[in-house]
């Protein structure tokens, strides 16, 4: 049987406004400072990254369900082989003119 309940969803608009802040902030530093391009792109990536863990906690419930431990594996072992498979193709492009 579901379990429903009107609850104010906090945790939702305190990620939608964490969100927000963070958008604005990569925006910001983009945009209005005279930072070196290299920089900017570490401090934007960092935020994108912040931003990432935020939607899982916040809206995707990541610690939810029966065993929140699972979830947590799954994500890991999803990032782990994104960045497998985005590292291994830069790697496979950027060598491949070696063979010829």
């Amino acid at each position: 049987m579901e379990k429903h309940t009107n609850r104010f969803p906090i945790s939702h608009v305190l990620g939608f406004i964490f969100s927000l802040i963070l958008t604005f902030g990569a925006a910001y530093i983009a945009l209005k400072t005279s930072l070196s391009f290299k920089v900017i792109m570490w401090i934007i990536g960092t935020l994108a990254v912040l931003q990432a863990g935020i939607q899982l906690f916040m809206f995707m419930h990541l610690r939810e369900g029966e065993d929140g431990k699972t979830n947590v594996i799954n994500i890991v072992y999803g990032v782990f082989m994104a960045v497998v498979i985005v590292v291994g193709s830069i790697w496979v492009m950027s060598a491949g003119h070696a063979a010829h």
